[in-house]
């Protein structure tokens, strides 16, 4: 394979890994009959956090974005190449989100898979969406936005902040246990309103995969929410691309 057809398996395995273990802890925490039932928030975080670690350590080779608003925060932060040497242009930007958005949609299948039963004795179809998307405690598109914008420009300001000084790129450039505990941080401190999508292939892929698989009971997949953890972690990502040109290299 060459060098874009490289990272392009190490994006999708890695995001496939992450939201598996991701949305693996939802499953644990909300569905009926589950050992981990009613763990809590906090324990949904923990294991948000472990699964970016898990997809960051099996997807170093391309600098493990993992997320189409990492991939475009670098890209505004003046990114030249990713992964394996490969220049950052048209196509291997559209590679990386692709990959990601594959691997996130698998990901989701495969929780399914692993969690059948439990989504077969579930009553609430609310709840079986919430093991694949992310929803808003309050419902506001506006502040719900707001949101989502804050909580990713943290994730991608500090990822640059981090690879100023190595050669990754990417979510690799923290190293797994770094990038594991922003995570956590990031979800204890701004999960509450919307339960921090803070990535578009995490949300879009399983809610596409939820709109699809035959979930027994499944309602609706919430389209009318699904643009903001889409453009919220965009937005949040291009101005911490931006906004660390001038501001990082004055912090030292």
């Amino acid at each position: 394979m060459d060098n874009l057809g490289i990272d392009f398996l190490s994006e999708l395995v890695g995001t496939a890994m992450l939201v598996l273990l991701g949305c693996g802890v939802v499953a644990n925490v909300a569905l009926a009959k589950t050992k981990g039932f009613n763990g809590g928030f906090l324990m949904v975080n923990f294991g948000w956090g472990f699964a970016v670690f898990a997809g960051v350590i099996v997807a170093y080779a391309s600098g493990a974005h993992l997320n189409p608003a990492v991939t475009l925060g670098l890209v505004a932060n003046g990114a030249t190449e990713f992964g394996q040497g490969v220049p950052v242009n048209a196509l291997s930007v559209l590679t990386y989100i692709g990959a990601q958005m594959l691997g996130a949609f698998l990901g989701a299948v495969f929780t399914w898979l692993a969690y059948k039963q439990h989504f077969d004795r579930e009553a609430e179809p609310s709840t079986k969406l919430a093991v694949f998307s992310t929803g808003p405690a309050i419902r506001s598109y506006a502040w719900n936005l707001v949101t989502e914008i804050i909580a990713t420009f943290v994730l991608v300001f500090v990822v640059i902040g981090f690879g100023r000084n190595g050669d990754a790129s990417g979510l690799a450039a923290l190293g797994a246990l770094p990038v594991a505990l922003l995570v956590i941080g990031i979800g204890a401190s701004l999960g509450g309103p919307t339960g921090y999508a803070i990535n578009p292939a995490r949300d879009l892929g399983p809610r596409i995969a939820h709109a699809l698989l035959p979930i027994k009971g499944k309602g609706a997949s919430d389209w009318s929410y699904s643009w903001v953890p889409v453009v919220g972690p965009i937005i949040g990502g291009l101005l911490a691309g931006w906004a660390a040109i001038p501001l990082l290299p004055l912090l030292g």
